[in-house]
């Protein structure tokens, strides 16, 4: 709780207005009734995890953008959250003012309704049963591709910069190497074809349709 508090009091110095529940039931019951524009959740929570909340939220059709706390760095850790139904993760310790910019990020993007099965042209992700499939058949992808292209699918048609692909699918607090968005894009391309994924020069990646 030390640490809610410490994120409560810079948040409102920040001006936001802040609620803190001490245990998952609390939370879930602010967040289903609270009306508020984000969640900032912990994974490790009393009486409900993290996990368990977000997807109860989602289940009853609660979109509110959540940003998932957890000191677990792994990347399966980190699909977990995302395919939870969580919009963004950070891994403790984390730097105060990315946490804050982040949030910012999901207050500006809102929250649209989303369907439980993405659709990009021929190509199918459901997080719910985490399967991908391509012109209806199945694709294997290791935990970090998946969370790659289900950030891609998310925006299809946009343009999604390598630095923006480094924060979201990647975490800002681990050292990552510069080339990994390219070496992962190429694992995609190898798997859904060459020209699923387009190189926009000097501006990042597009996810064809």
């Amino acid at each position: 709780m030390r640490m809610a508090h410490a994120l409560q009091r810079g948040l409102q110095a920040e001006g936001f207005a802040v609620d803190v529940a001490g245990d998952g039931p609390t939370g879930l019951e602010l967040a289903r009734h609270g009306g508020y524009d984000a969640v900032i959740l912990d994974i490790m929570l009393p009486g409900l995890s993290g996990y368990r909340v977000v997807q109860a939220l989602r289940a009853e059709k609660n979109w509110v953008p959540v940003l998932m706390l957890s000191a677990k760095d792994g990347e399966y850790d980190q699909a977990d959250g995302l395919d939870c139904g969580a919009d963004d993760y950070l891994t403790k310790p984390f730097s105060y003012v990315v946490l804050v910019a982040r949030l910012r990020a999901l207050l500006r993007r809102g929250a649209p309704e989303r369907p439980s099965v993405l659709t990009v042209g021929e190509l199918t992700l459901d997080p719910a049963r985490r399967r991908v499939t391509s012109a209806g058949t199945e694709i294997v992808l290791t935990a970090r591709e998946y969370a790659l292209l289900e950030y891609l699918m998310r925006r299809p048609g946009q343009v999604v910069s390598k630095t923006e692909l480094l924060d979201h699918v990647w975490d800002a607090s681990i050292d990552t190497a510069p080339n990994a968005v390219e070496v992962y894009v190429g694992y995609l391309r190898r798997k859904l074809g060459r020209d699923a994924l387009e190189t926009v020069r000097g501006a990042g990646y597009r996810l064809r349709a």
